[in-house]
């Protein structure tokens, strides 16, 4: 973590990411394309998801989530940062010379060798079939469907524990502490992913979340009544309602929001425990 001297209020706290030992090249213009950027809305151009929008600009880095250049080892050439994901990210060289973006694992060095392959060596960054990595290892980038890619386990500092191999599933023991199953043919990295001090930063100041496209939340309290179901009152009102309740009325807080008809519900063995 990098620290600040207090020189203003919103200094004194504020910390950020070592980011040393990052790559100061541009990224590579084959691997990179603009997003469209939508603020938070959708195709009709309403908002679904609040706080949204603004920000500074960005390229997507193109991400290879599936990794299926079997039996052919590659080459971490340089570690980058990705403004679009928690974690850092790997520009790879295979020996065939094809280049692709990969996520980091957490000791992921300029130099290191990786291969991805039905059985490989048990080193971090290695990618192979699930049934193949021993019981109590940590693995990333999980793939639920083979051959769709990983979609586990791929913020920064997430892993999966690998509990049990049995009649064609792998049981994993989720970042979310939740215990399921998984299709034991699919693929899976070793190693923890890259960047695990992310959840200590602090931002510091307002400024910063809008560099980041995070807009400011109001809280339900402070609008009228016309706007949520706690605005309103004389001075500073109590809630007024039993349970606590949505910008639109509904019971939130305490509520189980899973579909008890998902498909998936089969393979969780053990629902998250809540802190």
């Amino acid at each position: 973590m990098k620290f600040y001297k207090p020189t203003t209020p919103s200094r004194r706290h504020m910390t950020a990411i070592e980011t040393s030992n990052l790559s100061k090249d541009r990224p590579l213009k084959t691997l990179t394309k603009k997003l469209k950027e939508r603020s938070g809305r959708n195709s009709q151009g309403r908002i679904t998801v609040r706080h949204q929008g603004g920000g500074h600009k960005r390229l997507y880095r193109v991400v290879d989530f599936k990794q299926n250049v079997l039996n052919i080892p590659a080459k971490i050439e340089a570690i980058e940062y990705d403004p679009y994901r928690t974690a850092f990210i790997a520009r790879i060289l295979y020996q065939n010379g094809k280049r692709s973006y990969i996520l980091a694992f957490q000791s992921a060095q300029v130099g290191n060798s990786i291969i991805v392959s039905q059985k490989t060596p048990l080193k971090d960054g290695n990618r192979m079939v699930l049934k193949n990595i021993p019981v109590g290892y940590l693995v990333h980038n999980i793939e639920v469907i083979p051959g769709k890619g990983g979609q586990l386990a791929r913020s920064a500092g997430s892993y999966a524990e690998i509990l049990a191999h049995d009649a064609g599933y792998t049981s994993l023991k989720m970042p979310s502490s939740e215990i399921r199953k998984v299709l034991w043919n699919g693929f899976a990295s070793l190693g923890q992913m890259s960047n695990p001090d992310y959840s200590l930063m602090n931002v510091g100041k307002a400024g910063r979340s809008r560099w980041l496209g995070i807009r400011p939340t109001v809280r339900g309290t402070a609008m009228n009544p016309v706007d949520h179901p706690y605005g309103g009152g004389e001075g500073r009102q109590r809630r007024g309602t039993k349970r606590p309740k949505t910008l639109w009325g509904k019971v939130t807080g305490g509520r189980k929001t899973r579909n008890k008809k998902k498909w998936s519900n089969k393979l969780i063995i053990q629902r998250r425990i809540k802190k």
